[in-house]
């Protein structure tokens, strides 16, 4: 079936006025179909839950293996990584941290990362204006990422530069992703300089080289997982932490229902995430044709699946563009599903709970000012976003 008889689009999901607000763009491309080509980058896109859901689970089909970017350079980079890799490879690789990240094993220190919400929201109470985004989001994930992984302390800052050009890297070949590939080459000769006895005992960054020198995984995988784990650690928790504060303070009655109930916060999050997801899209490959609703797509296709679009698809959620911390959404896309599902979900619960928590007790209302939005061709989250005033709880 040719192009010109199937849903095609020459919308260009990666421009600046498409990031800035997507979500229209993504119900164009559901009410468009089940698949629709994307001619701009020769990609289909699967804009729909459903798709998107069930592709995630059948990784045989719709295959990760170099294949995650939407560019060849990328995916180069991907080769042997736990993004791009399959079963049985990306199950061993994964394998080396899944005992520290697992839910269970967090929970001794989930109270350090709790205490440390707590200090940091009272010394910006205290103050009373600062930044959400770098004030607030990103001085917990990137505390915790780099005493988790144990990463030299001089590095820090340049870490969260380096994860915005892990991600951004895959997009297409456009000048946000060039820049970003310039990025983690500096990102990667570092973490090449990088050895055991540097990184602290007991950490994750440590039991990444362990794993090499018993033979678990190739010695030449250790820099990748560094760099996987580091960011991934990062970006999409501190994305989220901001969306929040910007959500609760253009939400006030959703904030109210917070704060007279805090145990909803985890209802909260999943909707935070769902209502505006840090991660966007992800891309894969195709193995064999497959029929898609009676979209044929090719062997070999590369296949753009939009999180950010599922998560708001009304065919799978009601009244998805109103945001509500009582829906509760556990099945929403962000974490993504199956074999690649979020290693480090559980961690960035446990951050951004703490974060929601220590703010619900402390203030009863946000006031922020003009936010600026960040441009990254996956991840979705803000460059600033100034709070102006708080009203804090009597």
């Amino acid at each position: 079936m040719t192009i010109a008889s199937t849903p095609h689009t020459d919308i260009d999901l990666f421009s600046d006025d498409i990031l800035t607000d997507p979500y229209p763009a993504y119900a164009t491309l559901r009410d468009m179909g089940a698949a629709v080509h994307l001619n701009r980058i020769d990609a289909w896109a699967l804009p729909r839950y459903e798709h998107i859901r069930a592709a995630l689970h059948d990784w045989e089909t719709f295959s990760s293996e170099a294949a995650v970017g939407l560019n060849d350079v990328v995916n180069g980079f991907l080769v042997g990584t736990v993004l791009g890799t399959d079963p049985p490879e990306h199950d061993k690789l994964r394998s080396v941290l899944s005992a520290q990240l697992a839910p269970r094993a967090l929970q001794k220190v989930k109270a350090g990362i709790e205490a440390g919400a707590d200090t940091l929201v009272d010394d910006l109470v205290h103050r009373g204006q600062f930044d959400a985004v770098t004030d607030l989001a990103a001085a917990l994930p990137l505390s915790v990422v780099f005493d988790l992984i144990g990463l030299p302390e001089h590095a820090r800052g340049d870490m969260l530069r380096w994860a915005d050009g892990t991600f951004t890297v895959f997009g297409p070949m456009n000048e946000r992703t060039q820049h970003g590939l310039t990025v983690i080459e500096e990102m990667f000769a570092w973490l090449g300089t990088l050895r055991a006895e540097g990184l602290k005992p007991g950490s994750m960054g440590r039991a990444i080289f362990d794993a090499a020198e018993a033979g678990v995984i190739a010695q030449d995988s250790c820099v990748p997982l560094l760099a996987a784990y580091t960011t991934a650690g990062m970006d999409t928790t501190i994305n989220a932490i901001a969306n929040a504060v910007q959500l609760f303070a253009t939400h006030p009655d959703q904030w109210d229902t917070l704060r007279g109930n805090p145990d909803l916060t985890p209802s909260a999050f999943n909707e935070i995430l769902r209502y505006d997801s840090p991660v966007q899209a992800f891309a894969r490959k195709l193995t064999r044709e497959v029929t898609i609703d009676d979209v044929h797509l090719p062997a070999g296709a590369r296949v753009v699946l939009l999180y950010g679009s599922g998560n708001r698809d009304e065919r799978h959620y009601p009244n998805p563009d109103s945001f509500d911390i009582h829906r509760n959404p556990v099945d929403h896309l962000t974490f993504g599903y199956g074999t690649h599902t979020c290693a480090g979900q559980a961690l960035a619960k446990i951050e951004a709970h703490a974060i929601l928590r220590a703010l619900a007790t402390r203030v009863r209302r946000i006031h922020i000012g003009d936010p600026k939005r960040h441009y990254n061709n996956v991840i979705r989250g803000l460059e600033s976003l100034p709070v102006v005033h708080l009203d804090l709880n009597q």
